[in-house]
């Protein structure tokens, strides 16, 4: 039988029709889920981690699509947080523990740092390696700064007299000027963040004090979401953490990748030494315990923080632990 060529034109239109239907649907079916992340502060090596992730396609293989931004402090972040306009924070858990105390909605879903790695250092002249060592020395501070907040908790833990410590009072971005002039004797860096910049800016290795190994544990880098999200997208929410757990894996075997994936990113960033250097120590500090996944948060260490807490602010009566966080987005 011979059908009319308009018979078979028509034929063709409904196939075609339908094939483009059915690619739509498909389409439509497997669209990435979006996540937007906000970074409290400016690119650093502490988020090449995340860079490689992105770059080896984690993310992607896991039907994500991930973006992420700069920030301009805890504060700012945590605002757009609870606005919807982001689904994660990444930001010291010790501001989290703060914002949740003081009854903002919202929860650490992941602990990489139980210790934040700051360490003091001194001028070579006037070298402090040692907790006694800061009785007689200026200290530069500045409101909200993570290392010298809790001077008075590290001089109790560690029987320094710390009316014999100056702090000295400043803008955030005057303390390392500051130090490097030599205004004042000591400055709190991060370790895996200032301090190879500094170092490599200077071409000195300046005398060091690891607040951490002193007593003064700081709880750090962390992953914090709302609460209202952490309700909405549990699964999205489970498998991006899961896939920042593969880019630190990914980093451990291999700094180099996770330094050049970052500094793709990172335009007017210091050397890939540098970058190389950060990269490294933000690994060191990321602690992991037999048994549990990279990002466990122990109820422990916020007791600990609340505690750290109670020194350097009226906080009131503490919150029960599991308010602060959540372990269930990290396992399977």
């Amino acid at each position: 039988m011979r059908f009319p060529r308009a018979s078979f034109s028509m034929c063709a239109r409904w196939r075609t029709a339908a094939l483009v239907a059915v690619l739509s649907l498909g389409a439509h079916a497997w669209a990435a889920d979006e996540v937007n992340v906000r970074f409290s502060w400016k690119l650093k090596g502490e988020y090449a981690h995340l860079y490689l992730a992105q770059d080896k396609g984690f993310y992607a293989a896991k039907n994500l699509a991930v973006r992420m931004g700069e920030g301009a402090g805890a504060p700012a972040a945590l605002g757009a947080l609870l606005q919807g306009q982001e689904d994660v924070v990444v930001m010291p858990a010790i501001f989290a523990v703060s914002a949740i105390q003081k009854g903002m909605p919202i929860k650490i879903v992941a602990l990489y740092q139980p210790k934040t790695p700051i360490v003091l250092i001194s001028q070579p002249d006037k070298p402090v390696l040692k907790p006694k060592d800061l009785e007689g020395k200026t200290v530069a501070h500045a409101v909200g700064e993570t290392g010298t907040s809790y001077l008075s908790a590290f001089c109790a833990v560690n029987h320094i007299d710390c009316s014999k410590v100056k702090k000295v009072q400043m803008d955030a971005q005057s303390r390392v000027p500051q130090f490097l002039q030599k205004q004042v004797d000591v400055v709190s860096v991060y370790r895996n963040n200032d301090l190879p910049i500094i170092e490599a800016r200077m071409d000195t290795r300046f005398p060091m004090l690891d607040l951490a190994q002193n007593g003064l544990a700081i709880p750090g880098l962390a992953a914090v979401s709302s609460n209202a999200i952490i309700a909405k997208k549990p699964d999205v929410l489970k498998r991006y953490l899961a896939a920042v757990n593969e880019g630190i894996a990914a980093t451990r075997k291999d700094p180099k990748a996770a330094t050049a994936a970052l500094a793709k990113a990172w335009q007017g960033g210091p050397s890939a030494d540098v970058i190389e250097a950060q990269v490294r120590a933000t690994m060191d500090a990321i602690e992991t315990e037999a048994g549990k996944p990279v990002g466990w948060t122990d109820a422990n260490t916020i007791v600990q923080a609340l505690n750290l807490l109670k020194t350097d602010e009226a906080i009131g009566t503490p919150k029960p632990a599991d308010v602060f966080f959540t372990n269930v987005l990290l396992t399977p």
